[in-house]
């Protein structure tokens, strides 16, 4: 009874998102308090019966159940349990349910960690991502059900993608869909500050850390994701533009704007009107995003549905959630507008020049994306928009951000000086070109490569510089607090970031060869000796395997590995060999044998020299740990309580002008 009870978990789930949906957001609107206090105990069944539906999926997985239609396409009785517990989101309605587990999750953490706020504030919140929740369990129940019976029973079942069957895919999703959903809560603060009215700039600071925390996990996600399609996918990259991966970029962008105008928002009572416009934005590139995937409408490794009722249910979806959501800002947000002045030389400015930048660039990508679907639509021909669009544009609207984020922490709120402007670019200017010259004769005057190596130096030192300020000036037990430990973190990681970005780019070798045993191919200072193929199996595969001894000044380096697998339903994979280091990867994918009667002859292989590449991976997990750690800033939990006084029914008039005042000179 495994899918039926699963089933009966997901209907009930329903209805207790419609009650979540609808009395809180009612109680709210009339200031009925026992109305109010059903938000919480909904959340909390809703969130309870989907656990036991996502359980029962993955004990139907682990058990071999194979009447029920979503495990047998996408398992069989010799894939690994690990892998069995990976498909359960290894395909379109497994990752469907996923995707509302993750929402009900963050759910629950609000309604958790909200006590100290006002009631009918969080009853707006909840009832919202009610809403959302009603429209997904909706789509899983009528046009994706992960427990629909199949029925005879078959012996055996299909296959989970083998490019899906890679370690990285046992966390990659969950930690993607933890930064896509949890800008849910950010969509949810701003559409209950909108519906509430009134309260100026006090949900942004409750809202801050729940945004840094799902950005930090999106960009977890984000890194994850590109070091799997490197280690897998057996061509070296780790950034292709591909549909999908733009899919959870453009959030990933816009959401990096939004926890930048959230610290003015909060700290200044600016850009007010434009925080809760990002985030409608942010959240609704991740709806976008689940459309594109989800649709079928994208051919991708990542695209797994091909039912056109889930396209257009999802495209419905997305239409009443932004389109209402814009309406209702449209309609509310001169209520919540406005903030203090400042100058042209003021922290202000530099966020609002990034603000903008990231979200020009957020729209350069969405048309790339979206603009080969819009020619087939109207028979335009087929239209192609691959990395020479994206390569081009994306640096120069980057180019002004890196410029300035050195800057950024030096300057005051409402004013800057000017002076202390100058003395940074001379000392950050002068490391950044003295580092290029010097890089300049180990590089062959590789122009991208020198600017890899100037902007990385630009941007670290100007950090290191305000580390110093601050260790200097400030006291010691408020030197960096959490919120300015994790800027300073995120922003040394975007150093680090870009000089693995341009320099593997600029300085990656790579070589497609023939090589029989004995053969050897030097690329630099590196040779490369083909020793032959053996075969070799899995629980689930069986393959070639290569062994290349990789040599350098006649010292072996290693011996590596690649391997051709075919898996159980002759579903051919390359898997990839890399011997790692700080300062560069060596990279073999192995290709066809020449003659296939004759494994032991020569074989194509693609060699690959790939310098500085992991520093790229290192800077973006610089830049997640930045986002969890601003996250834990103890001054976001300390004035919750004060702000639930100051918006009190009893508080005096004139008394949230007064508060918000004080909190906007902070």
């Amino acid at each position: 009874m495994t899918p039926e009870l699963g089933q009966l978990a997901l209907v009930l789930a329903l209805l207790l998102a419609l009650a979540q949906s609808i009395l809180p957001l009612i109680g709210a609107w009339r200031g009925n308090r026992a109305l109010i206090a059903t938000a919480r105990p909904a959340a909390a069944g809703q969130a309870a019966f989907v656990i036991v539906a996502f359980a029962l999926l993955v004990w139907a997985f682990l058990r071999f159940d194979f009447s029920v239609a979503y495990v047998a396409d996408n398992s069989n009785l010799a894939l690994p349990w690990y892998y069995r517990i990976a498909a359960v989101w290894g395909a379109h309605e497994g990752s469907m349910l996923l995707w509302v587990l993750i929402l009900n999750l963050w759910t629950l953490a609000v309604a958790a960690f909200s006590r100290n706020l006002p009631d009918d504030f969080v009853a707006r919140v909840l009832g919202v991502l009610g809403l959302v929740s009603v429209g997904f369990l909706a789509f899983i129940l009528f046009t994706s059900n992960p427990f629909a019976r199949l029925l005879p029973m078959p012996p055996d079942g299909g296959d989970l993608n083998p490019v899906l069957q890679d370690p990285g895919m046992t966390f990659h999703p969950p930690v993607i869909y933890m930064g896509y959903v949890g800008f849910s809560v950010a969509f949810a603060f701003s559409i209950a500050a909108l519906l509430g009215g009134g309260m100026e700039q006090a949900w942004v600071r409750w809202a801050r850390s729940w945004t840094n925390i799902a950005w930090a996990f999106l960009t977890a996600g984000i890194v994850a994701g590109s070091w799997w399609a490197y280690a897998e996918l057996g061509w070296g990259g780790w950034w292709f533009w591909d549909p999908v991966e733009n899919a959870s970029f453009m959030p990933w962008l816009v959401g990096t704007a939004l926890i930048h105008a959230q610290a003015v928002t909060e700290k200044r009572g600016s850009l007010r009107a434009w925080t809760i416009l990002l985030s409608i934005f942010a959240f609704s590139l991740s709806l976008l995003g689940t459309f594109l995937v989800r649709s079928g409408v994208l051919t991708s490794v990542h695209a797994f549905a091909s039912d056109p009722r889930r396209g257009l249910f999802i495209l419905g979806f997305l239409a009443v959630v932004v389109g209402g959501s814009l309406l209702l800002y449209a309609l509310r947000a001169p209520k919540v507008a406005g903030g203090k002045s400042f100058a042209v030389v003021s922290r202000e400015t530099a966020v609002l020049v990034g603000n903008l930048m990231f979200t020009v660039a957020a729209a350069m990508v969405l048309l790339g994306t979206l603009f080969p679907l819009i020619g087939d639509a109207f028979n335009l021909g087929r239209i192609s928009v691959g990395p020479p669009y994206f390569g081009f544009l994306f640096p120069l609207l980057m180019a002004p951000v890196v410029l300035l984020l050195p800057f950024g922490p030096f300057l005051r709120w409402g004013r800057g000086e000017p002076g202390v402007i100058g003395s940074i670019a001379l000392r950050a200017g002068i490391a950044a070109v003295a580092c290029a010259i010097v890089a300049a004769f180990f590089v062959d005057g590789r122009t991208r490569a020198l600017v890899g190596v100037a902007s990385a130096v630009w941007c670290v030192v100007g950090t290191l510089l305000y580390v110093y300020k601050r260790y200097r000036e400030a006291p010691a037990g408020r030197r960096y607090p959490a919120e300015m430990a994790g800027m300073l973190l995120a922003h040394f990681g975007v150093g680090i970031f870009l000089a693995g970005v341009l320099l593997s780019e600029s300085l990656s070798v790579t070589r497609d060869v023939r090589m029989a045993p004995g053969d050897t191919q030097t690329i630099g200072s590196y040779s490369f000796r083909f020793d032959g193929v053996k075969q070799t199996s899995g629980p689930n595969w069986k393959g070639s395997q290569g062994s290349i001894t990789v040599s350098r000044d006649g010292a072996v380096v290693g011996v590596m590995h690649p391997q051709k697998r075919t898996y159980t339903r002759e579903q051919v994979q390359t898997e990839s060999a890399i011997d790692p280091g700080v300062t560069r990867d060596l990279y073999v994918a192995l290709g066809e044998p020449m003659d296939p009667n004759h494994l032991d002859g020569p074989w194509a292989m693609r060699l690959y020299v790939k310098p500085f590449i992991r520093w790229l991976w290192t800077g973006g997990l610089f830049m997640m740990l930045g986002g969890f750690v601003a996250a834990a800033d103890r001054r976001f939990r300390a004035r919750r309580v004060a702000e639930r006084e100051r918006l009190a029914p009893n508080a005096a008039p004139g008394g949230e002008r007064l508060a918000t005042a004080r909190e906007s000179h902070a």
